[in-house]
């Protein structure tokens, strides 16, 4: 029983910041945008996440430095694709690749460092109710936290008119333009919502997942959740189902260590991995249902006419 609420905590904690980075993601592409970038924006939140909390001790300011280091990211993204109408996928790589490496030099001196006290978790009194305490309740707040911007994004996206006018600028950008919507700021807006997201998934991996710096620490995590936003079809409900299972594949590698069931590190590291892919692509088989739900100005520019 305790083997088992471990393996649940465990793979709702490993999930959370793919579940961050994603509920961001769905926001900007349905605006239209595609933000290749996001491997290098998480990257610099945890850095700046960590070097924040470990010069300071408050992890407040540690998320807060995070989001902050995803709205300058957002912002510099935006300025190429959105205000020099730049090629978004170049842009977003580049954007990749100039994160990662900067958070490398920016992170040397934290290398090895670690923070003198965890961050707090649990919900008081639900916590040490037996088995369910430990599996559900024993976790950070921005696990459960997670879960409620999922359900509120997906209601502003479905519910209300804003998310109304946010898909519709997706679908047909000069359509909304000409009803006088402004399609730059929309986009704008939903941008850096996604980029503050992933810069906050990138300080829960510095500050909770694994409370230290290292080099690479997001080990593939953005690329992950671009991909499970794009095989879940845009829905919220399958972007929570790759997420969790992502978690729980990781966990089970740990578990079946701590049981002395010898499999090389090597398959347990990439299994993870393999196993949302393949999930996601049996979900999403069906190819007319993706052609339905992609946005259909995703990745390209806006110009307005005339």
């Amino acid at each position: 029983m305790s083997l088992a609420a471990s393996i649940i905590s465990s793979t709702l904690n490993a999930g959370t910041p793919l579940l961050l980075a994603a509920v961001g993601i769905l926001i900007h592409e349905k605006s239209g945008v595609l933000n290749l970038g996001i491997e290098g924006i998480m990257l610099m939140g945890a850095v700046a996440g960590f070097g924040t909390t470990y010069a300071t001790g408050s992890f407040a300011l540690g998320f807060l430095a995070g989001a902050g280091a995803g709205l300058l990211f957002g912002l510099l993204f935006a300025f190429f694709t959105i205000g020099m109408r730049a090629n978004q996928y170049a842009a977003g790589l580049a954007l990749a690749l100039f994160g990662t490496g900067l958070s490398a030099f920016i992170g040397k001196p934290l290398q090895g460092a670690s923070l003198t006290e965890r961050a707090a978790t649990g919900i008081p009194v639900l916590k040490d109710i037996p088995f369910v305490g430990e599996a559900f309740f024993s976790l950070h707040p921005f696990v459960y936290g997670a879960l409620i911007l999922l359900a509120l994004v997906s209601w502003f996206l479905f519910r209300t008119r804003a998310g109304l006018i946010l898909r519709a600028v997706g679908e047909a950008p000069e359509s909304a333009y000409a009803l006088g919507y402004s399609v730059p700021g929309i986009r704008l807006a939903a941008v850096l919502f996604g980029a503050v997201m992933s810069g906050i998934a990138g300080a829960y991996l510095s500050l909770v997942y694994t409370p230290l710096w290292v080099e690479g620490m997001s080990a593939g995590r953005g690329w992950i959740a671009l991909a499970l936003v794009t095989f879940a079809t845009w829905r919220p409900l399958r972007v929570v189902i790759g997420a969790y299972l992502f978690g729980g594949v990781t966990m089970l590698q740990f578990a079946f260590q701590g049981m002395g069931i010898a499999i090389p590190p090597q398959f347990m590291s990439m299994t993870p991995y393999l196993a949302t892919i393949l999930v996601l692509v049996l979900i999403s088989r069906n190819p007319t249902w993706i052609r339905l739900n992609v946005p259909a100005s995703l990745g390209k520019p806006f110009s307005p006419k005339g």
